[in-house]
């Protein structure tokens, strides 16, 4: 069904009071569908429609929310209602959501929090931003090698535990040392009284605490994992990461990517329409100053070459051609650096093979584009000498640009910073600056002026 005519829907059960039946309707919405719901009903009726649902799915809705409407709502929320949110969403999500909310909102929510789960968001809260540690939740089943089969599966009907942790069960010392993993299809197909330890694997992809969360994003990439257990130094099981959290960091990730490749300070993952005008300002305008600045050295160049601008002008109409392929050379070849770096498909170690392929493609592009610019400039001003001043430029340019292009993240990637400050924005000013000096110190030999 569309989401529009669910909204419809719920629209009209709500105009014409139909409780019961809007009650059974809700429950059989997919819970990421909420959000956009809410948003398209009157004030007075979101909170009508949250105290609709039962608990296991007023939970479920209440972690697809973002963070604004979270707050908003549990400021309507009664502490009963607070306390049954807490009770059903899990660990990892009660973390982000008291990371993100204000300190009032925080205390009342941890004052309706069982003793033991506010103990184990203080043991979260404590571990790095962005490392596995903040990412992990810590409901989990864990077996004991000598259990059999039978004896298994009562742990894992006594934990009670949510769909997106059952998958996988971990095998633990009784000092918690994680030893191996079973999932459930191998519990399935196995006779009642064969031992955990003879059906086990034990080589188990697993991270620290303190691993950081891109990195842990392209475990499960590798691997095709749907969890991967955290262990702390010790090597003891404190905690999975599942798929779910591990796609949020992915869009994270990306999303922080494209507004440093775009030149933008990343934001705190607030929505374009709920930032407010000042502080997309404030995340644009640094970088747009130094580039700014950066740009007045090519108005540096320039001005010193103004003789031979003065003696030719016609120069000054290839500056805008020259500096906008230079740019998107470089950008060509930076997008493909960084998502290889991204991908792993490259590393700091492959520099040099890089720079050696992009030289041969710099060459390549160059001698094409040359050549069709300086038909353009023979056919239409009738000067051999100018064509081949701005064929030579172009080659040099589109050269200097794709190893720019290829150098600049992986350097950052070596300092052991995000290859995406190294994109588009930058690389263009640079390769602008260096475009017109060597345009115009050919262009100063070959008319020797």
């Amino acid at each position: 069904m569309e989401l529009e005519e669910i909204i419809e829907n719920v629209t009209n059960l709500i105009e014409n009071k139909k409780i019961k039946e809007l009650r059974e309707y809700l429950e059989n919405i997919n819970s990421a569908d909420f959000p956009s719901i809410l948003e398209n009903v009157d004030e007075d009726k979101i909170i009508m429609i949250y105290r609709l649902l039962s608990k296991e799915k007023a939970a479920e809705v209440f972690v697809e929310l973002d963070h604004d409407d979270q707050e908003e709502l549990i400021n309507y929320l009664t502490d009963s209602e607070i306390k049954n949110v807490m009770n059903e969403i899990y660990m990892d999500d009660a973390v982000d959501l008291i990371e993100e909310m204000p300190s009032n909102v925080v205390k009342r929510i941890l004052a309706n929090t069982k003793p033991a789960n506010r103990k184990i968001i203080n043991e979260l809260l404590k571990y790095p931003d962005d490392t596995a540690g903040t990412l992990m939740t810590t409901e989990f089943i864990d077996l004991k090698e000598n259990m059999n089969v039978d004896e298994a599966f009562k742990v894992i009907k006594q934990k009670n535990l949510k769909k997106e942790t059952v998958y996988n069960c971990y095998v633990v010392t009784i000092d918690r040392k994680l030893l191996g993993v079973v999932d459930i299809k191998d519990l399935l197909t196995a006779e009642r009284e064969d031992l955990i330890k003879d059906i086990m694997d034990t080589n188990v992809v697993k991270v620290n605490t303190l691993e950081d969360q891109e990195e842990v994003t392209k475990m499960f990439e590798k691997y095709d994992c749907i969890a991967i257990p955290v262990v702390d130094q010790e090597d003891r099981l404190v905690g999975i990461i599942t798929i779910d959290d591990a796609v949020d960091v992915i869009q994270e990730e990306t999303l922080e990517d494209f507004e440093k490749m775009a030149a933008i300070t990343p934001d705190d993952g607030e929505s374009y329409l709920k930032t407010g005008v000042f502080k997309h300002a404030k995340n644009r305008i640094i970088w747009l100053l130094i580039l700014m600045l950066s740009a007045m050295i090519t108005g540096e160049v320039i001005e010193n070459f103004e003789a031979a601008i003065s003696t030719l002008p016609l120069l000054v109409a290839f500056i805008p051609m020259l500096m906008d392929t230079g740019g998107n050379c470089g950008s060509q070849t930076s997008t493909l650096i960084i998502r290889g770096l991204a991908m792993n498909e490259l590393s700091t170690k492959d520099i040099f093979r890089a720079i050696w392929k992009e030289f041969r493609v710099g060459i390549v592009v160059g001698i094409v584009l040359s050549i069709a610019n300086s038909i353009r400039i023979v056919i239409q001003y009738h000067d051999m000498k100018i064509a081949l001043v701005v064929g030579l430029t172009l080659i040099c340019t589109v050269v200097i640009a794709k190893l720019l292009g290829c150098i600049l993240p992986m350097f950052a990637k070596k300092l052991k910073l995000d290859p995406a400050i190294m994109a588009s924005p930058l690389i263009t000013t640079i390769v602008d600056t260096l475009s017109v000096l060597v345009f115009f110190n050919i262009a100063t030999l070959m008319f020797k002026i």
